[in-house]
């Protein structure tokens, strides 16, 4: 690191790199390093945009990426980019601006002169299948807990209309229980199940 006119100099350990600036609706993106003039773009969140923008990069023989992580924005960013460069996600708190006038393009400016620099910390990232296999399994367990939560409520309404149906059969949801609601519903007063 050295000292130049009151500016802090960084030594470049990164050939040539690229600080992605994650939104909802717009990602930007600085490309800065050895033979490059530094450029910023703006792509929108469409896997067509972010097709181009992978062009882009590869056009200008970036080789690594740094992404800032805001919600759930960067993984659409992250599975179309992460087959052709070295992809750092890194938390928006550890790569904080110095205090100022804070815009998106110098957000993806910093993030590109400290990846350069080697001084950027990654989020671990699993690999793909079982980013996949999570997705899934978060999923399913959502669905599981909506399904249980219907049944409770079921529980409740006929509780609430003095039908004690609980006291009659062991599994509100099994065939028993259905046949007998579904008689309810139809008006009988007699089921025979």
């Amino acid at each position: 690191m050295s000292r130049q006119n009151d500016k802090i100099e960084f030594e470049q350990v990164i050939e040539r790199g690229c600080g992605i600036d994650v939104h909802k609706e717009v990602i930007l993106a600085t490309i800065r390093g050895t033979d490059i003039k530094e450029q910023t773009r703006s792509y929108d969140g469409f896997t067509e945009s972010i097709e181009q923008l992978r062009d882009w990069l590869k056009q200008n023989r970036i080789t690594h990426v740094a992404m800032e992580s805001t919600g759930v924005y960067w993984k659409p960013d992250y599975n179309i980019l992460e087959a052709d460069f070295r992809i750092i996600l890194v938390n928006a708190r550890h790569i904080k601006n110095v205090p100022g006038r804070k815009t998106d393009k110098k957000d993806s400016a910093w993030i590109a002169r400290l990846l350069l620099s080697g001084l950027l910390q990654g989020s671990f990232v699993p690999p793909r299948p079982t980013r996949e296999l999570r997705d899934l399994t978060r999923y399913k367990r959502k669905v599981i807990e909506q399904i249980s939560s219907e049944k409770n409520r079921v529980h409740r309404l006929l509780e609430d209309a003095n039908i004690k149906l609980s006291s009659v059969v062991s599994d509100l949801s099994g065939a028993t229980a259905s046949k007998i609601l579904d008689a309810i519903l139809a008006g009988e007063d007699d089921v025979n199940v």
